[in-house]
C-alpha cells in the first residue's frame, strides 16, 4: 500500500501543474469521466457531498455547477492542492460563485466527521492512494447517512486487446511526457504503478461490499482502463 508521507509529498510537488498534466495525459477524458461521475450524484438528488481526495477540486466545482445549493465539502490531506483548490474558487468569483462550496483537510483514514453526517460521498482517482484501502472504504461508510450513497471513480484494468497498449502508454510514454509537464518524472512513474497494480472492476467491487456496502454496481469507461463504482449504505 502507498505510504501516507511520500504520497503527500508527491502531490505537493506537482500541484502548481496537476490540471494540466491530467488534461494532457488522458487527452481530455479526464473530463467526461468526471462528467459521467457528476450525473450521477445529481440523479440521487443529496442535499449535501463530501468530495474526498478532492485535490484541485475539479469535482467539487463541477457537483456545484450541476446541482446549485447543495452542500459541497471538498476534502484532502494535501495542503498544496487544497491551496490550488481555494485559488480556482478564489479566481471564479469566490463565495459569490460557490457560496455552498468549501474545502477542507483532512485524512480518508481518519475523517474529522461526525457519523452519519451527509447523504453522498465522491472519490475521484483518490481510493488507489490509500495507504489502507478497507479503512478509507469504512469511515466513507460511518459518515455516510443510512440510504447515503458512495461514488468511486478509480483506474481499473483495460480489457482484452487494449491491455497490452495501455501498459505500453504506462510505462514508456506516460512517465516522460508527465516529467516535461510537470518537471516530475518519478511522480507519476509511482501513479503508473499503482494503476498496474489496483485491483479491476469486480476485485474492487468486492472489497467495496466487505467494507459494508450494499447493491455494489460498476460501469466500465474507456476500454475498461477507468471504473465507476456506486453503492449505498443500508443501515
Amino acid at each position: 500500500m502507498p505510504d501516507p508521507q511520500a504520497v503527500n509529498s508527491m502531490f505537493a510537488r506537482i500541484a502548481l501543474r496537476y490540471d494540466l498534466a491530467n488534461r494532457l495525459l488522458s487527452g481530455g477524458t479526464d473530463l467526461w469521466w468526471r462528467w459521467r461521475l457528476v450525473r450521477r450524484v445529481r440523479r440521487a438528488a443529496p442535499r449535501d457531498v463530501l468530495d474526498l481526495a478532492t485535490g484541485s477540486g475539479d469535482v467539487a466545482f463541477a457537483l456545484c455547477r450541476a446541482m446549485p445549493g447543495v452542500e459541497v465539502s471538498g476534502m484532502d490531506f494535501c495542503q498544496p492542492m487544497l491551496d490550488q483548490a481555494e485559488a480556482k474558487k478564489a479566481a471564479a468569483g469566490g463565495n459569490a460563485a460557490y457560496p455552498s462550496l468549501r474545502f477542507l483537510q483532512g485524512d480518508g483514514l481518519n475523517l474529522p466527521l461526525p457519523d452519519a453526517c451527509v447523504d453522498a460521498v465522491t472519490i475521484s482517482f483518490g481510493l488507489r492512494n490509500m495507504a489502507d484501502r478497507h479503512r478509507a472504504l469504512c469511515e466513507m461508510r460511518r459518515v455516510l447517512r443510512p440510504g447515503g450513497r458512495l461514488y468511486v471513480l478509480e483506474f481499473s484494468q483495460a480489457w482484452g486487446w487494449f491491455r497490452p497498449l495501455y501498459l505500453f502508454y504506462l510505462r514508456h510514454i506516460l512517465p516522460p511526457l508527465a516529467g516535461l509537464v510537470t518537471r516530475d518524472r518519478a511522480a507519476y512513474r509511482y501513479l503508473n504503478e499503482t494503476i498496474e497494480e489496483f485491483p479491476d472492476h469486480l476485485a474492487l467491487a468486492a472489497e467495496i461490499r466487505e467494507a459494508g456496502f450494499a447493491d455494489v454496481r460498476a460501469t466500465r469507461m474507456t476500454g475498461g482502463i477507468v471504473a465507476l463504482h456506486q453503492c449505498t449504505v443500508t443501515q
